[in-house]
């Protein structure tokens, strides 16, 4: 982790700004964080240990999924919307593996990303992506490990979503973008596997989490059809929340099932929001 990246971390203790020296990161106040051999940092507070992030094998399966290009038109979409300069900060709050957040920081050596997630799985992932990342252990419901107007681009992609916190980080001129799945999106999938379902009332759930400290500016809807085969299918719903709750080998049993490719719908809503 370099410590250029370091510099735009606050202490959760504290809330001082944070120095990297050799692996350790340390604010003025003697509070001090050891860089995981992996690579990653960190930062969960004390209070929210036993938080529940990702499994190993969520984190895994989303590995293997998003490997396959089948949500390359989701992280496409991002990185037209981005609009960034060349040595802006883009964070992703909930990044998991870091796939949307490698490419939106494109080819320019400048630009540098922060990677939050509460599994420690996922960090160790992102932490391997880019060298250009940070990755951070966070809780994404408490304050944000970041110091104040340190972000130029925000991204949420299927993740919790805290309006003050992601405002409080966003530099001036800076935005928010956020993904949504809407009812459609995997629908073929839903109720033939017994997957969590999209809550029809997302749509107002989104605006009343971030009126308030956000407006949107922006919104377009991305759709496209993905022919899966039945591994592909195995790793998309052991990647989702869905996998917290299915019996695993039931669940081999409907997708031995299924037509082989089973066409399947990708349906996402981007919005673009600018703080008030």
């Amino acid at each position: 982790m370099e410590a250029d990246l370091v510099a735009v971390l606050r202490c959760p203790v504290c809330a001082d700004s944070l120095a990297l020296s050799d692996r350790t990161a340390r604010c003025s106040h003697g509070h001090t964080y050891d860089l995981a051999k992996q690579g990653y940092l960190n930062l969960l507070p004390a209070a929210s240990n036993g938080i529940e992030g990702d499994s190993a094998a969520m984190v895994g399966a989303r590995t293997v999924f998003l490997g396959t290009g089948h949500y390359a038109p989701i992280r496409d979409a991002l990185i037209l919307a981005a609009d960034l300069g060349d040595d802006d900060l883009v964070v992703e709050v909930g990044a998991g593996t870091a796939y949307y957040l490698s490419g939106v920081l494109g080819l320019s050596e400048h630009r540098r990303g922060v990677a939050l997630d509460v599994s420690k799985y996922a960090a160790r992932r992102a932490s391997k992506v880019d060298p250009r990342i940070a990755s951070v252990v966070c809780d994404a419901w408490r304050e944000l490990p970041l110091v104040d107007g340190s972000a130029q681009l925000l991204l949420n992609v299927f993740a919790p979503r805290n309006a003050r916190e992601m405002a409080r980080v966003l530099a001036p001129g800076g935005r928010l973008l956020v993904v949504t799945p809407n009812q459609q999106h995997l629908a073929e999938l839903v109720d033939v596997l017994g997957m969590v379902s999209v809550d029809e009332d997302k749509e107002r759930r989104l605006e009343d989490s971030l009126n308030g400290e956000f407006t949107r500016t922006g919104s377009e809807v991305v759709e496209e059809v993905m022919p899966l085969d039945r591994t592909a299918v195995e790793q998309l719903v052991l990647m989702t929340p869905s996998a917290r709750h299915l019996n695993y080998r039931e669940l081999l049993q409907r997708i031995a099932l299924l037509p082989e490719p089973s066409i399947v719908t990708l349906s996402v809503t981007l919005s673009t929001w600018e703080p008030y």
